[in-house]
């Protein structure tokens, strides 16, 4: 995580402030001080997260000059001495605490600083030091210790018997700056006391000689022969390409408001989720249609398949434990975006309620896509073709090892689509000689990686042209009636609809090739149907988390590709509001169960999509992307391809002589 300072109230966009945009700096200090104040404040008090509290959405479903709508901060705390979660909205406005709730028999996400200051505490404990001596190690400030959370070792880690603990696992780096990862240190396992910030307990399960070759990646060290180089030169043969805009983008940004072609968004960011996304709508031959109310990542979780002591329960809620938004990179230095860029700034707190500014958290740019469409007349010779091109929004977050980017892309054909990009450095195990691993694979000598998921739970609020909305599941089947399919070639799509929550949790089927369908019934479109967007999967992985483990319970939002929700503004997070060192069942099953009913109403989807990882030594010592994701598409939406007035490229833009 790196943050710099911001000075409160320098946001550009404080003069003009728009309902849904993010907490301005100035706005921070202003709830943080209003709480500090009160008769509510201890010395104990920590600040967790502080962000917009979005107001209710709006009949019209966007907001107009005239609405007098008070700016509201949402304020997470926690008193480290009374071990007790608050709730606050702040009116920064009036100055004005407008509510106060305590949340008993709960913990809450990782404060900034714990993310730092565990690896010193660790490093000064004399059971883990006669460890590493154990282990040959006595140069402790080469050691990296990741501060992981806890997650769910059995009954003793529940609230009522627990302290705040997280459970950091060790790494040797060989010498100052090198890539640590290559030398974890095997079966010694850290418990730590958040709140009294003190080793309370250290498991050593048998020393594991240290992996003996280097992993490093980085041109500091890759061509030092020292190190068993992968390779000793960079390619000669790679010649630059240059993107260049020379009218410059195509794209127009007013605050955190975005317009491109005949798309129009807003732009939000908070330190839990990281990028929303607001007021999704099109322009369609002069009309404004709205197509999402508000889009985000809900939650992740990373569940491990390793039975050893080590690894086993390794199943990390990246968003809900840690902060999306707190681990955004600053995109300022290599090459994560090219083209005409805009960046967006994120500011957020500290826990001690100080702003704090991560530079050009998100990023935005065009692309080329390829063809969006071509034809061919061959009597005539006749060729019309048209450039796709995509508008792209995303952030890269890194937590710990792995790096993760969220990619929001808009087409010119009006689909959408959510593209998470994996890479980093994967979470090793070390061996001893000649032995395999029985629950992951061998990337390097000594040094293995052990079967793991990735699983990311995405909330669309859903408006298509409207707020009642209807969900079908659509699939795909032989026609069902034998005199209607004498030849036995004729298959037709059968429409679903998801009547009510008792039904909103739904699995995908390749053999029917299924989709979903969001509809308006109240709108239709020229061949008298009501209009829609569909979502397909792009990649679909079997779970492996099984019944009966801890983390089943914890992360059942995994255990089913889409769910279906009626609309409840305190409905956010798949796996619930507050999941760490929790057991029970929170979150989207919990949601489903007033069964309420689902036609023509206001419906949230909650995608979840996974990446299955069985690694690989090319995965070694850094991870090339891997990739996962959805796909939104208009399905009666328009009366025709809503491509075609796209312009044809002058051909000195395709082609270069």
């Amino acid at each position: 995580m790196t943050m710099e300072s911001t000075v409160p109230g320098t946001d550009a966009t404080d003069a003009t402030r728009y309902p849904l945009d993010p907490l301005s700096g100035a706005e921070i200090v202003t709830a943080a001080t209003v709480i500090s104040d009160s008769e509510y404040a201890t010395p104990t008090l920590r600040f967790v997260m502080i962000q917009l509290a979005e107001p209710a959405k709006p009949a019209a479903l966007t907001f107009s000059d005239t609405d007098d709508v008070p700016r509201e901060a949402f304020v997470t705390m926690y008193d480290t001495g009374a071990k007790m979660i608050y709730e606050a909205t702040v009116d920064v406005d009036a100055r004005l605490i407008t509510s106060w709730n305590p949340i008993p028999g709960r913990f809450p996400s990782y404060l900034v600083e714990w993310m730092t200051g565990v690896e010193e505490k660790v490093r000064q404990d004399p059971r883990w030091q006669e460890a590493m001596r154990r282990r040959g190690v006595t140069d402790f400030d080469l050691a990296m210790i990741d501060p992981w959370p806890a997650g769910y070792y059995g009954p003793q880690d529940h609230y009522d018997n627990s302290a705040l603990v997280c459970r950091p696992l060790t790494f040797v780096r060989a010498a100052p700056g090198e890539h640590g990862y290559a030398r974890p240190v095997e079966g010694l396992i850290v418990t730590l006391d958040l709140d009294a910030m003190e080793v309370i307990d250290v498991e050593d399960h048998g020393v594991v000689p240290l992996p003996p070759t280097a992993g490093n990646y980085t041109e500091r060290f890759m061509f030092d022969p020292d190190n068993r180089p992968a390779f000793t030169e960079f390619r000669p043969d790679v010649k630059p390409i240059e993107i260049t805009q020379p009218e410059g983008p195509s794209f127009t940004v007013d605050g955190w408001k975005v317009q491109w072609q005949k798309w129009s968004m807003r732009l939000g960011f908070n330190p839990r989720e990281g990028i929303t996304l607001h007021e999704i709508a099109y322009t369609d031959r002069g009309e404004t249609r709205p197509l999402i109310y508000r889009a985000s990542l809900s939650e992740m979780v990373v569940p491990y398949g390793d039975s050893s002591p080590t690894h086993w329960n390794k199943n990390v809620f990246d968003m809900g434990e840690v902060g999306m938004g707190f681990s955004a990179n600053p995109l300022t230095l290599g090459c994560d975006c090219l083209g005409e860029i805009h960046y967006f700034d994120a500011t957020l707190n500290d826990s001690s309620g100080n702003p704090v500014t991560i530079p050009n958290a998100i990023c935005m740019h065009e692309e080329d896509y390829g063809i969006s469409w071509k034809h061919t007349d061959f009597r005539t010779g006749e060729v019309e073709v048209r450039r796709a091109r995509r508008l792209v929004i995303s952030m890269i977050c890194t937590v710990g090892n792995y790096e993760y980017g969220f990619f929001w892309y808009f087409y010119n054909d009006a689909s959408m689509e959510v593209e998470v990009k994996l890479s980093g450095v994967l979470t090793t195990g070390a061996v001893p000689d000649g032995e395999e691993p029985r629950w992951g694979k061998m990337v390097a000598p000594n040094i293995y990686g052990p079967n793991h998921q990735h699983f990311f739970n995405f909330r669309l609020d859903m408006s298509i042209d409207g707020a009642g909305n209807s969900v079908y599941e659509v699939d795909s089947i032989p026609e069902p009636d034998p005199e209607l399919n004498p030849h036995r070639n004729a298959w037709i799509t059968r429409d679903t609809l998801v009547a009510s929550e008792a039904m909103g949790a739904r699995d995908w089927d390749w053999s029917t090739g299924r989709y979903w369908k969001i509809t308006n019934p109240n709108k239709r479109n020229e061949v008298g149907n009501p209009v829609g967007y569909k979502l397909t999967p792009r990649d679909v992985v079997p779970v492996m988390v099984q019944e009966g483990s801890y983390i089943y319970d914890r992360a059942r939002f995994v255990q089913h590709n889409l769910w279906v929700t009626k609309y409840d503004p305190a409905e956010k997070y798949a796996a619930g509001d507050y999941m760490y060192q929790a057991a029970d069942i929170q979150g989207l099953p919990v949601y489903l169960q007033d069964d309420a009913p689902l036609e023509n109403t206001d419906v949230v989807l909650w995608y979840t999509v996974g990446a299955h990882h069985v690694v690989r030594p090319e995965d070694w010592p850094v991870m090339p992307c891997a990739y996962t994701g959805f796909h939104l598409k208009p399905v009666g939406f328009f009366d025709g391809n809503p491509a075609l007035d796209v312009p044809p490229s002058p051909p000195k833009a395709c082609h270069h002589h």
